[in-house]
């Protein structure tokens, strides 16, 4: 419980530094986190997880085998979820992925995705880590964890060498800049297990596909894919 002095500080901070919703920049109020209560209500959701064959799944048909796949928003340049997505890769809001992913995990948990039993992220190389300072897909994925009550693990899949940047890339580029990138660590704690691999955007899938053909290397695994936002 707060006192009532670290209330009238808390009212002082908010005046001369408001909190600002990350996709309106709009002031938050009492009891609004990250994204304030207009934008939560009106952000474009796709509703995936609760449709079969729905347009993330299709995207991959063919191409790998998923149990199912979802998006939580839909991506549209200059709109809100982008400056969701900017904040998040570009300017330190690791803040934005790990709310996100706790809205969604919650939604998740009466759906098909409720039968995963680990949540792996899509992992950086090294490198790039450093310069970030963190993997964007692992807030996620840690929001993910909380909303479903899923482990999640950011060292089970790995990076073995630096790639160029996806996106300028076309289609086919973008296959081949991520062929035999990917590497499971101690497989054997993956055996039999149903993972959910998730990442902050999916477009073309290039980074998925190749993610998921380490993966489904492992004996008994199954996948399934859950993103932020799809374009």
């Amino acid at each position: 419980m707060k006192t009532l002095l670290q209330r009238s500080f808390d009212d002082l901070s908010w005046i001369f530094y408001p909190k600002l919703c990350a996709a309106c920049t709009r002031p938050l109020y009492a009891g609004e986190e990250c994204i304030c209560t207009i934008c939560r209500f009106h952000l474009p959701r796709t509703q995936f997880h609760l449709q079969r064959e729905n347009a993330v799944e299709k995207h991959f048909w063919g191409k790998v085998p998923l149990k199912a796949a979802t998006a939580y928003y839909y991506f549209s340049k200059g709109e809100k979820v982008q400056r969701l997505i900017h904040g998040l890769k570009y300017k330190g809001r690791q803040d934005i992925g790990e709310f996100v992913g706790r809205l969604m995990g919650v939604e998740l948990r009466d759906s098909p995705f409720s039968e995963n039993e680990l949540i792996i992220p899509v992992p950086l190389h090294e490198s790039k880590l450093k310069i970030r300072g963190y993997n964007q897909s692992d807030c996620f994925a840690e929001g993910l964890s909380q909303g479903m009550n899923v482990a999640f693990s950011s060292t089970a899949l790995q990076r073995k060498k630096q790639t160029d940047t996806q996106t300028r890339k076309h289609r086919f580029e973008r296959f081949r800049n991520v062929e035999n990138v990917f590497e499971v660590k101690a497989p054997s704690l993956l055996e039999n297990k149903h993972i959910l691999l998730v990442d902050d955007v999916v477009t073309t899938g290039s980074t998925l596909i190749a993610c998921a053909e380490t993966l489904l290397r492992v004996p008994g695994v199954r996948l399934s894919f859950a993103a932020m936002a799809c374009a």
